[in-house]
């Protein structure tokens, strides 16, 4: 008992500033605060949550980043580390249909929320598919537990923490992709794409994606699709909540211009033209970014490596507010009447805007009325490109009037006459709201190359006390890893610092 006071009481004399406030820095800075440490994150923009942030407009709003709610387990244990719970924060509604799918005019699939219903989707479409998916996803399942009890929570460090025994037994998983899984066994290319979704989660193409991330069908069809009532910005509320209980400190309007480093030892940052000293500091903006702000004999890695990485894609995204309500939809909406592979081309091989590009949209007003005035309709669309490419007002314009268009032959109605207003969102914008290195929207994607002890390091290997968080070091992109990310990063200081 003595020993820990004593440890907590050592904390509390450090400082920690961590860089960003999306969900990785908001992760790291509650453990890091539980811990004793004296813990302020700086953000660049004038309200908190990264690229989780919220747009509001005339009775409308919209989640300006993340929209699904995927791997609830994850959140679970996120706040029990704290002795909470998510519903001490906000409410969750599970997804009725989760999401739905469109291959062509009124053509399209309904994935429900119930798993025997969407064995029957499948049987329905093509005869005998039911039968490989029970086995696939148990395969899914046992991948799903594995990555999440044994591998996820490990900070990269070395190929051993890959090295175990369910990991052995299935070593071959690790060089086949899902994609060729896939396709060994299901014909319906509606199914196959069905299938081949989740791993768009991941940031790579399904050919490129090692089979072992078939957990991603589990955390789709097994652990299904929820909403946080209001919307994944009442997430971000939750986590701000929580550090604020904690003592972390977070301001906003926060330029951070460059860590300070003395004799290979970080001594804190210059924000605002302002020198803020920190024990340690943490950086949960873009990985590239942070290393800019630091003298280049401290970086880890140069020009030529970031430009040789995979990255996720980009998006260009439009937020539209229409004065009816819309028919034919679903909360999360799928678009696949284009071609995937020549899509996928565009973004990984042949970097260029496509030219009939799959899109998304997301229409929370119907779930929650928060979203819309009464009688409208609040709506996301996005498309994924390929980051670092030419971003203008033009090409967003004509690309709104593509999927306008598309949405409605797709789902027989008029649509055009009915937007009040639309705002977009594209490469200029990540560059300029969160440094994002090409504009890409998700980090790095998660090809075999880029797992585990291959990605970026969380710590750094030229600075002492200096450690980076967030999707492009691991476990990943998205919400989930995020939300890990920051639990290892706040273990490898607490480690470094005793």
């Amino acid at each position: 008992m003595f020993n820990l006071f004593v440890y907590l009481s050592n904390n509390m004399k450090k400082k920690i500033i961590i860089i960003g406030s999306g969900f990785s820095s908001l992760s790291s800075s509650c453990y890091l605060a539980k811990a004793g440490y004296d813990v302020t994150i700086l953000e660049k923009n004038s309200s908190v949550g990264g690229r989780a942030r919220l747009l509001t407009k005339d009775g409308f709003k919209f989640d300006i980043g993340p929209t699904w709610y995927w791997m609830p387990d994850v959140f679970e244990k996120f706040f029990t580390d704290f002795d909470k719970k998510p519903s001490d924060f906000y409410g969750l509604e599970k997804l009725a249909p989760a999401y739905q799918v469109y291959f062509d005019r009124l053509d399209s699939l309904l994935i429900s929320d119930k798993i025997e219903e969407i064995y029957q989707v499948f049987e329905n479409e093509e005869k005998g598919s039911s039968v490989y998916l029970k086995k696939f996803l148990k395969a899914a399942k046992f991948n799903y537990e594995v990555a999440v009890n044994n591998l996820v929570y490990k900070p990269g460090n070395s190929i051993t923490e890959l090295v175990t025994f369910d990991t052995i037994a299935n070593v071959n998983q690790f060089f086949k992709s899902i994609s060729t899984e896939v396709r060994r066994h299901i014909k319906s290319e509606k199914l196959i794409q069905i299938l081949e979704f989740p791993v768009i989660f991941l940031g790579a193409k399904p050919s490129n994606t090692p089979s072992f991330y078939s957990f991603m069908n589990y955390a789709d069809f097994g652990l299904g699709t929820w909403h946080p009532k209001g919307g994944m910005y009442e997430v971000v509320k939750g986590f701000v909540t929580l550090a604020e209980e904690l003592g972390v400190k977070i301001k906003t309007n926060q330029n951070v211009e460059k860590i300070v480093v003395e004799n290979g030892i970080v001594k804190g940052v210059q924000v605002n033209q302002q020198f803020m000293e920190a024990d340690f500091v943490v950086s949960g903006a873009d990985y590239h970014h942070s290393e800019t702000l630091l003298e280049e004999k401290y970086r880890m890695y140069s020009a030529k490596y970031w430009n040789k990485r995979t990255f996720a894609p980009s998006a260009l995204l439009f937020y539209v507010g229409f004065s009816k309500k819309l028919k034919n939809v679903s909360h999360h909406t799928l678009f696949f009447d284009s071609n995937f592979d020549t899509h996928a081309v565009d973004i990984y091989d042949t970097p260029q805007w496509p030219k009939d590009p799959l899109f998304y949209g997301s229409f929370p007003s119907i779930t929650d009325d928060s979203f819309a005035p009464n009688g409208y309709e609040a709506a996301t669309f996005l498309i994924p490109i390929a980051p670092g490419i030419s971003d203008t007002t033009e090409i967003r314009e004509s690309y709104f009037l593509k999927i306008m268009e598309r949405l409605e032959k797709l789902t027989d109605q008029n649509i055009k006459d009915f937007i009040i207003f639309k705002e977009s969102y594209c490469v200029n914008d990540f560059v300029k709201d969160y440094n994002s290195f090409k504009g890409n929207a998700y980090g790095l994607a998660n090809t075999l190359m880029q797992t585990a002890f291959l990605r970026p390091k969380i710590q750094s290997k030229k600075v002492k006390n200096l450690f980076f968080t967030g999707q492009l070091t691991v476990p990943g992109p998205g919400v989930p890893p995020a939300i890990i990310s920051g639990k290892i990063v706040s273990e490898l200081l607490m480690k470094n610092s005793l």
